[in-house]
Protein backbone atom coordinates (compact mmCIF):
# COMPACT_ATOMS: atom_id res chain seq x y z
CA UNK A 1 0.00 0.00 0.00
CA UNK A 2 2.20 2.91 1.23
CA UNK A 3 5.87 2.49 0.31
CA UNK A 4 7.47 5.78 1.33
CA UNK A 5 7.05 9.48 2.03
CA UNK A 6 7.84 12.54 -0.06
CA UNK A 7 8.91 15.57 1.98
CA UNK A 8 8.81 19.08 0.47
CA UNK A 9 10.75 22.07 1.77
CA UNK A 10 9.52 25.39 0.42
CA UNK A 11 12.35 27.87 0.07
CA UNK A 12 13.06 31.38 -1.16
CA UNK A 13 16.27 29.94 -2.65
CA UNK A 14 15.56 26.34 -3.58
CA UNK A 15 18.74 26.04 -5.65
CA UNK A 16 20.91 26.94 -2.64
CA UNK A 17 19.01 24.52 -0.41
CA UNK A 18 19.41 21.74 -3.01
CA UNK A 19 23.16 22.40 -3.02
CA UNK A 20 23.16 22.23 0.80
CA UNK A 21 21.48 18.82 0.87
CA UNK A 22 23.74 17.53 -1.90
CA UNK A 23 27.12 19.07 -1.04
CA UNK A 24 26.99 19.63 2.72
CA UNK A 25 24.79 16.81 3.98
CA UNK A 26 25.83 14.43 1.19
CA UNK A 27 22.32 13.14 0.45
CA UNK A 28 22.21 11.16 -2.78
CA UNK A 29 19.81 12.44 -5.41
CA UNK A 30 18.44 11.99 -8.90
CA UNK A 31 17.91 14.80 -11.38
CA UNK A 32 14.34 14.49 -12.64
CA UNK A 33 14.89 17.23 -15.21
CA UNK A 34 16.22 20.77 -15.43
CA UNK A 35 18.32 20.42 -12.27
CA UNK A 36 15.31 19.47 -10.16
CA UNK A 37 16.83 17.11 -7.59
CA UNK A 38 14.92 14.52 -5.59
CA UNK A 39 16.90 13.38 -2.54
CA UNK A 40 17.03 10.02 -0.83
CA UNK A 41 16.36 10.29 2.88
CA UNK A 42 17.56 8.15 5.75
CA UNK A 43 14.99 5.97 7.53
CA UNK A 44 12.14 8.07 8.86
CA UNK A 45 9.46 8.07 11.49
CA UNK A 46 6.24 10.06 11.88
CA UNK A 47 4.61 11.59 14.94
CA UNK A 48 1.20 13.27 15.20
CA UNK A 49 1.07 16.06 17.78
CA UNK A 50 -1.98 17.97 18.98
CA UNK A 51 -2.07 21.57 17.82
CA UNK A 52 -4.25 24.59 17.24
CA UNK A 53 -3.32 24.77 13.53
CA UNK A 54 -3.75 22.20 10.79
CA UNK A 55 -1.41 22.04 7.79
CA UNK A 56 1.66 22.86 9.88
CA UNK A 57 4.46 20.35 9.47
CA UNK A 58 8.05 20.20 10.70
CA UNK A 59 11.14 18.36 9.50
CA UNK A 60 13.80 17.12 11.88
CA UNK A 61 16.88 15.17 10.89
CA UNK A 62 18.08 12.64 13.46
CA UNK A 63 21.52 11.44 14.48
CA UNK A 64 23.07 9.06 17.01
CA UNK A 65 25.62 11.61 18.33
CA UNK A 66 24.54 15.25 18.18
CA UNK A 67 27.89 16.70 19.28
CA UNK A 68 29.71 14.72 16.59
CA UNK A 69 27.19 15.76 13.91
CA UNK A 70 27.47 19.41 14.95
CA UNK A 71 31.26 19.21 14.81
CA UNK A 72 31.14 17.71 11.30
CA UNK A 73 28.77 20.47 10.15
CA UNK A 74 30.92 23.15 11.78
CA UNK A 75 33.93 21.85 9.81
CA UNK A 76 31.89 22.52 6.65
CA UNK A 77 31.08 26.07 7.76
CA UNK A 78 27.55 25.25 8.98
CA UNK A 79 26.93 26.57 12.47
CA UNK A 80 24.14 25.16 14.60
CA UNK A 81 22.09 26.86 17.29
CA UNK A 82 22.64 26.17 20.97
CA UNK A 83 21.54 22.69 22.05
CA UNK A 84 18.23 22.38 23.86
CA UNK A 85 17.82 19.41 26.18
CA UNK A 86 14.22 18.32 25.84
CA UNK A 87 12.42 15.29 27.28
CA UNK A 88 12.38 13.61 23.83
CA UNK A 89 15.91 14.49 22.69
CA UNK A 90 18.85 16.88 22.39
CA UNK A 91 17.95 19.44 19.71
CA UNK A 92 19.80 22.01 17.63
CA UNK A 93 18.71 23.96 14.56
CA UNK A 94 20.46 24.38 11.22
CA UNK A 95 19.87 27.51 9.12
CA UNK A 96 19.37 26.62 5.45
CA UNK A 97 20.88 28.85 2.75
CA UNK A 98 17.34 29.65 1.51
CA UNK A 99 16.43 31.11 4.91
CA UNK A 100 14.51 28.21 6.45
CA UNK A 101 15.54 26.06 9.39
CA UNK A 102 15.82 22.35 10.05
CA UNK A 103 15.86 20.66 13.39
CA UNK A 104 18.63 18.16 14.08
CA UNK A 105 18.32 15.98 17.12
CA UNK A 106 19.58 12.97 18.98
CA UNK A 107 16.46 11.15 20.16
CA UNK A 108 16.01 9.97 23.73
CA UNK A 109 12.75 8.16 22.91
CA UNK A 110 12.31 4.58 21.75
CA UNK A 111 12.63 4.21 17.98
CA UNK A 112 10.27 2.13 15.83
CA UNK A 113 11.85 -0.53 13.63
Amino acid sequence: MINGAHVIIYSQDAEADRAFFKDVLGFSSVDVGHGWLIFALPPAELACHPGDDNDRHELYLMCDDLKLAMSALDAKGIHCSNVQELPWGSLTRIKLPGGGELGLYQPKHARPH
